[in-house]
């Protein structure tokens, strides 16, 4: 897949690509160089509303929604496959379009396989249940496809989080309208090319790039829309849970986090600095559930924050292309600009840099939006960067004394994605991940995931669940169907 700036990726709707009725093309940055290297179509309310009715269309015409399931199972399964013989042109594609190192680009396209192999296996097994009542009865359950179901994915992981709703949605018979991250739309774009490949009718996935002002809430707000799943800021998850609720849309929101990493004194401390480390500058930092806030017991502070902070100086920038790299740039200079600005309220709250905290200078990398890893210790509990979401390489340290401060302070943040401990001991890891206010919780390991776990969080990290096998409940209907089979046979 031979990228350059004359490629086009256009809108893929009814199994066509199409500029869109605007015509309208924006450039695509590499943004370790902030230049561009290809042109993506950007659509309009109309365009979104035209997605809508080819899905309506191809969800009540097509046969996908209407067999038993081992027609999705076995495109789904083909679909897998041929993203698997791309993964290399998936991964540069992606690390060009987002910036992130090539080898963490090639883990999410992995994912993303083995997220729709997992999703294909359950496509034939969406079942109902019967339900024993009295009498002559027979009482028993359908689980239904909703119909057309919106998706709209943000730029960080930008196939993987899109693939993460649209594959179950998919499974359960739906037909789907994805709109990828206006920054980064080209990876569904070629998601969706292998789509027809694979033998998905035209009309089940369509992929519509463009502004959430317009194409979002376009989609979201349209009566053929009978799901939306999202992924984002709080602030635009509020946005859509209120368009969504006119019409009492199901919904799923993932909204981010502020995720605590509690060390305990007889924690394997080589370990947990280098989970620590992949767990704040892995993607730049620029995650929904980062390791972003390290609560450290004050027997061990010292020594932990020595070997993190090597970590993160010994950390390789440079373009995600170019072999060796450990971070990448951010996503784009208004990104980095934002990072930097928590970095300066740290600052000023009296907060002191232990690392980084600056943009990196070298000449290589003078072009790109480059952050040095950061490690900040000392910062007011109340202060931003400790109580916001920075999405970059910024690590906040405190100390803590026994197991309720740590846990008070884990839990004094209004996110509850993911949280981390680290301990040798069962007992303390068992019930302190009982008392932590988190959607997921890991213990001895920097953050992780599969497509079997659920993913969820609690408070303002979102509401609903994906990952798992329930996940494609989510985009069903539960039908109750009650049978009278005649009256009883009086007795002799």
């Amino acid at each position: 897949m031979a990228i350059d700036l004359e490629t086009a990726f256009d809108l893929v709707v009814g199994g066509r690509e199409t500029p869109g009725t605007r015509g309208e093309r924006r450039p695509v940055v590499d943004p370790a160089n902030n230049r561009p290297f290809a042109r993506a179509a950007v659509g309009s309310r109309d365009d979104a509303r035209a997605a809508l009715e080819v899905a309506d269309r191809a969800f009540r015409e097509s046969p996908w929604a209407q067999d038993d399931g081992a027609r999705r199972a076995k495109a789904l399964y083909r679909l897998a496959g041929l993203l698997e013989s791309q993964v290399d042109a998936f991964a540069r594609l992606e690390t060009q379009n987002m910036g992130k190192p090539l080898r963490e680009s090639r883990g999410d396209i992995g994912y993303v396989v083995r997220t729709v192999e997992y999703f294909a296996g359950l496509a034939d097994k969406v079942e109902g249940e019967t339900i024993p009542v009295p009498g002559p009865r027979l009482d028993y359950t359908l689980r239904e496809p909703l119909g057309v179901t919106v998706h709209i994915a943000p730029w960080n992981y930008p196939l993987l989080l899109a693939i993460r709703s649209v594959a179950p949605a998919l499974a359960a018979g739906n037909a789907v309208v994805l709109k990828p991250a206006s920054l980064t739309p080209l990876t569904a774009v070629a998601f969706a090319r292998l789509a027809k490949d694979a033998g998905i009718p035209d009309g089940i996935l369509n992929v519509v790039p463009g502004s959430g002002a317009e194409v979002g809430e376009a989609l979201v707000d349209d009566d053929r829309c009978r799901s939306v799943t999202f992924t984002g800021s709080g602030d635009v998850g509020a946005r859509i849970a209120g368009l969504a609720a006119r019409r009492h849309l199901p919904l799923t929101l993932e909204l981010g986090g502020k995720g605590p990493v509690v060390v305990f004194p007889d924690a394997d401390l080589e370990r947990a600095a280098k989970g620590i480390g992949y767990g704040i500058f892995q993607n730049a930092g620029q995650m929904c559930w980062a390791a972003s806030r390290l609560l450290v017991h004050e027997s061990v502070r010292s020594e932990l924050l020595e070997r993190v902070r090597s970590i993160a100086e010994g950390l390789r920038l440079g373009p995600g292309t170019a072999e060796g790299v450990e971070m990448g740039p951010l996503v784009s200079p208004d990104q980095l600009a934002h990072v930097l600005e928590y970095v300066e309220d740290a600052r000023a709250s009296g907060g002191r840099v232990l690392t980084g905290g600056s943009r990196a200078s070298e000449p290589a990398l003078a072009e790109g939006n480059f952050l040095r890893p950061t490690v900040l210790a000392e910062v007011p509990p109340s202060s931003r960067a400790v109580r916001e979401e920075i999405f970059g390489p910024v690590l906040t340290t405190a100390g803590f004394s026994d197991a309720e401060e740590a846990l008070r302070l884990a839990n004094d943040t209004p996110y509850g994605l993911l949280g981390t401990i680290w301990t040798r001991d069962l007992g303390t890891a068992h019930s302190f991940a009982r008392r932590l206010e988190c959607g997921m919780v890991v213990v001895n390991e920097a953050p992780i995931t599969y497509p079997q776990a659920p993913f969820a969080g609690v408070k303002g990290s979102g509401v609903g669940s994906e990952q798992g096998s329930r996940a494609v409940e989510t985009y069903t209907r539960r039908k109750n169907v009650l049978v009278n089979l005649g009256a009883a046979k009086k007795r002799a």
